[in-house]
């Protein structure tokens, strides 16, 4: 199964708000079923669900969900399935339109940015009443998925990014004793192991921009504390030389030549070449990737199994970083209501997030849940692992081009990507930020 779960912020999105606003219509941002499409569809016996687990067992789970679904309410439930990148793309293009019938009633969100945006347009229904119980829930996990005080979608996955080993290939290159949390120096003695027996140490999927974008973001969440990054995106400043620090770190891992030959056009997740097929095929020892990492190698492996050999460790930590020992860098995936949809919609969106829907979705190993009942029901020992140090107390940064929304994000990106190429890029990247920001 494949779990494509990250990408940069909705294409166009935030260009067409003024658009999705003056389309919008009567429907109303607070939702709670009183907008004139959904009260005019209150008892509508169809509705669609629009996801990314598009092969193997994940797509065949969610096909079975909805069909369960039906059984139980007798609501048919259109479910499309598609590669993460594509559906960011139909996506982007459904809201832009303004078209109710274009746009998906039950459909993935990042939070954030994202969100925020979608807010503003009127497109997605506010689910603070309608969905108390479900949010009383996984409450611990709804803050970036609320603004203003309501709650805009359900998190049903929640994870943190690090780095996913081969532990046959680290034994090969005389690593036994892995460090879940090491140092830039241990880490960069893995390298150089690695590299000295002949093997590759990581994979990065810098072609699609946003895996690569990953190490900085995390640089950031180690050198800078979290209320630095708060204070930056609300002020648009980030002259703190916490964010500078970051950008030398980058370069300086770059330097070391970890990466697999032809990084800077490989993709994400998409064949056996791709970042995560390089590592499911044994072609590489590492990736830098989130809680997603089991369910996408095991969806590019030809027995369509999640490898035997995956272990973990967290990103390294720095000499004098500022950042929280236990802070990380990641976020998660939630599913809002369009403001058009019927109140059924609402009803499968929580249906998504009950124990038993979640209990499965976790035997599956699709992702980290929220629904509390259901972390016991991860069968990847490798992934449970996460569960601590997700919870363990420190604060998980949200990817920040999902924070900062598309019209900051993508930028920022363009910029991180010109370090993985060998150019300047420390002073590049904050005024990349710096200018997209000012000119929102």
């Amino acid at each position: 199964m494949t779990r494509k779960i990250r990408a940069g912020a909705f294409v166009a999105l935030g260009a067409t708000i003024a658009l999705l606003a003056g389309c919008a219509g009567s429907g109303s941002a607070n939702g709670g079923g009183d907008t004139t499409a959904a009260a005019k569809n209150a008892d509508a016996k169809t509705i669609t669900w629009w996801h990314n687990s598009n092969t193997g067992e994940g797509k065949d789970y969610y096909d079975q969900v909805a069909k369960d679904f039906e059984a139980e309410t007798g609501v048919h439930v259109e479910v499309s399935a598609m590669q993460h990148e594509d559906m960011l793309t139909k996506l982007a293009a459904a809201l832009q339109s303004g078209d109710p019938d274009q746009i998906p009633d039950v459909f993935m969100s990042r939070g954030g940015g994202e969100l925020k945006n979608e807010v503003e347009a009127g497109v997605t229904r506010d689910l603070t009443d309608v969905a108390a119980d479900t949010i009383s829930k996984i409450s611990n996990f709804t803050g970036q998925y609320t603004v203003d005080d309501k709650v805009y979608a359900l998190p049903f996955s929640m994870g943190i990014v690090g780095f996913w080993y081969n532990k046959d290939l680290f034994a090969q290159a005389g690593i036994t004793d892995v460090n879940p949390a090491p140092t830039i120096e241990e880490f960069n003695d893995y390298i150089a192991k690695l590299k000295a027996a002949g093997i590759v140490p990581a994979s990065v999927g810098a072609g699609d921009k946003w895996p690569a974008a990953h190490y900085w973001y995390y640089n950031v969440v180690r050198e800078c504390t979290f209320d630095t990054v708060e204070t930056a995106i609300a002020s648009k400043d980030y002259s703190d030389p916490c964010f500078i620090k970051a950008g030398e770190d980058l370069e300086a891992i770059v330097a070391e030549k970890p990466f697999n030959d032809g990084f800077l056009s490989t993709k994400a997740q998409e064949g056996p070449t791709s970042a995560s097929g390089l590592l499911a095929t044994g072609k590489v020892a590492m990736e830098l990737a989130g809680h997603w990492e089991p369910g996408v190698t095991g969806g590019l492996t030809e027995d369509g199994k999640v490898p035997s050999f995956l272990g973990w460790f967290a990103y390294p930590t720095f000499d004098g970083q500022q950042g929280g020992a236990k802070d990380q860098m990641g976020g998660g995936d939630a599913w809002e209501v369009s403001t058009s949809a019927p109140d059924a919609a609402v009803d499968f969106a929580q249906y998504l997030l009950s124990d038993k829907v979640q209990q499965g979705f976790a035997k599956l190993d699709m992702g980290l849940p929220t629904n509390p009942t259901a972390t016991d029901s991860i069968s990847n020992e490798t992934l449970k692992q996460l569960i601590p140090v997700r919870d363990a107390g420190g604060t998980v940064q949200l990817y920040l081009d999902t924070r900062l929304g598309s019209a900051v994000g993508n930028p920022m990106n363009d910029a991180i990507a010109q370090v993985f190429a060998g150019n300047p890029g420390p002073q590049e990247i904050v005024d990349a930020i710096t200018n997209a920001a000012k000119s929102e």
